[in-house]
């Protein structure tokens, strides 16, 4: 047991000799990844344009991020785990620096369609950032670090709007995609300059079986999802892909619940704090991906609807990007109630107050300042609950699979948003108004949008209530190096 206690002192973090400069290169390196969520929203109705393709073909150009990032998430988390966190962060990067370029390079569809699926396959980099700072910093700073950079997925959505909105404005559209290549070499070379590779490692071989089988599982789904309003939900390729999902999930959870070595760990997966905290993040996604698919029609639709204000896409973004700010400094604050009271409680403060921000957009979407001020709610509240579920998650696994299980955490709240952009599509398309010839989405039917988004912030809550009540925050957990150093683990958990 001593030779054990031993390890585990060795193998636990020191802070590094820079510890501010560590966490401000990996909150950069976040958010210049979530900025390919936000980077062609602008150009989105031009891309058929400017890829000669008919728009649902175009449309691939952000179905295929979505599909990279939600397979990319789980596998390269467990590679971090297994041959180094920061590696497999730098590789994130690199595929994101030359997805970029292929994306500036591309004046067709093709090109363009492997760009953006070299740019999805970078979306482990904010949970292997959150693993590398549990692994390096001493516990002190790991709340506010760990709430900083969970909180950059949203900062970069909320701040890449206006500027892509405005380079895309003034320069050809090819600049959106150099200027990404740009910050991604930026962020590439302080990652090698500034942040240590942790020694925590799990060892082992890579479930392959596992990995193909998640992949086919969550592309069948997400596909159905994405693509579903364009095929018909009815439609013998959306339901087929469906059925498939359901199936391959059956075959390979049972797969997984039988190798020695899985890809995800379902058994710690299915501990109570690991499932409520994923449950939680798939309702809070959805909810916070409301929003974004609801203010900015409402800004940009024409004042003669009676609803809409007219607004320029430079100007939705310049209006919404305040709401980045008030995530980033609202993960301070979740990190000081996590430290005092525990991530639970901060997570039910963050839902509770996404749900009060929507609350507020069903009788305050007339004006600017109105929009501003739900956003900023919002955005706060979502500040809170990013802020607390990396605290929830590495307090209830062990160090060394630390970057597996918050890649999960950040693909369930991935599936979120994919959910909510699905039924926000069917709500909108199905409730509509007339205007010029044309049909618009009805302001009754934005708002009911918003009240769903409410609802699921408050299934958050009442999913958040399930967790433990009271744990350290992020506290550090022993480095499994065996099957004793594991059944020691579950057993302190238990």
């Amino acid at each position: 047991m001593s030779d054990t206690v031993a390890r585990h002192a060795e193998a636990g973090p020191s802070a590094p000799p820079r510890p501010n400069a560590v966490v401000a290169v990996l909150a950069l390196a976040g958010v210049v990844v979530s900025l390919m969520q936000t980077l062609v929203i602008p150009i989105v109705p031009e891309l058929p344009k400017y890829l000669d393709a008919s728009a649902s073909n175009a449309a691939w150009a952000v179905t295929a991020t979505l599909l990279a990032a939600a397979v990319a998430t789980p596998v390269v988390g467990r590679l971090g785990d297994m041959f180094g966190k920061r590696r497999m962060l730098l590789v994130s990067i690199v595929l994101l620096v030359s997805g970029s370029v292929v994306c500036a390079l591309s004046d067709s569809l093709v090109p363009m369609v492997v760009g953006r699926t070299m740019q999805g396959l970078a979306a482990a980099v904010v949970p292997l950032g959150i693993s590398v700072l549990r692994d390096v910093l001493p516990a002190e700073r790991l709340a506010g670090s760990t709430a900083l950079m969970s909180a950059s997925l949203g900062v970069g959505g909320a701040l890449g709007l206006p500027a892509a909105a405005f380079i895309a404005d003034r320069y050809d559209w090819h600049v959106l995609f150099w200027t990404s290549a740009v910050l991604g070499v930026a962020a590439l070379a302080l990652v090698v300059l500034v942040v240590p590779e942790s020694k925590v490692r799990t060892g082992g071989s890579f479930d392959l079986p596992g990995s193909l089988g998640l992949s086919a599982a969550l592309v069948s789904l997400l596909l159905a999802v994405s693509k579903g309003g364009d095929w018909g939900w009815t439609s013998g390729t959306t339901l087929g892909l469906f059925g498939a999902a359901a199936v391959i999930f059956l075959v390979w959870g049972r797969y997984e619940l039988r190798t020695a070595q899985p890809l995800v760990d379902l058994r710690t997966t299915a501990r109570r704090q690991v499932l409520f905290t994923n449950l939680a993040s798939v309702a809070l996604g959805f909810s916070m991906f409301a929003m974004s698919l609801v203010l900015p029609q409402v800004l940009q639709l024409p004042e003669q609807t009676g609803y809409g204000l007219g607004k320029s896409m430079l100007a939705v973004g310049l209006i919404l990007a305040p709401q980045g700010l008030v995530m980033m400094a609202m993960s301070a604050v979740s990190a000081g109630i996590t430290k005092a009271k525990g991530p639970k409680v901060t997570l039910m403060i963050g839902a509770v107050v996404v749900a009060a921000g929507y609350g507020l957009s069903l009788v305050l979407m007339a004006e600017v300042w109105h929009i501003v001020l739900v956003a900023c709610v919002i955005g706060g509240g979502v500040g809170f609950a990013y802020g607390a579920m990396p605290a929830l998650i590495m307090g209830a696994v062990p160090a060394s699979e630390t970057a597996a299980a918050n890649s999960l955490n950040t693909l369930m709240r991935s599936m979120g948003t994919s959910f909510a952009s699905a039924l926000a599509g069917v709500i909108l398309a199905q409730m509509t108004t007339g205007f010029g010839g044309h049909s618009l989405p009805s302001e009754n039917g934005f708002k009911t949008v918003m009240a769903i988004g409410a609802g699921a912030a408050l299934l958050a809550f009442f999913l958040a209530s399930f967790l433990p009540r009271r744990q350290a925050a992020a506290e550090p957990a022993p480095v499994a190096e065996g099957p004793a150093e594991q059944a020691e683990f579950s057993g302190a958990r238990s």
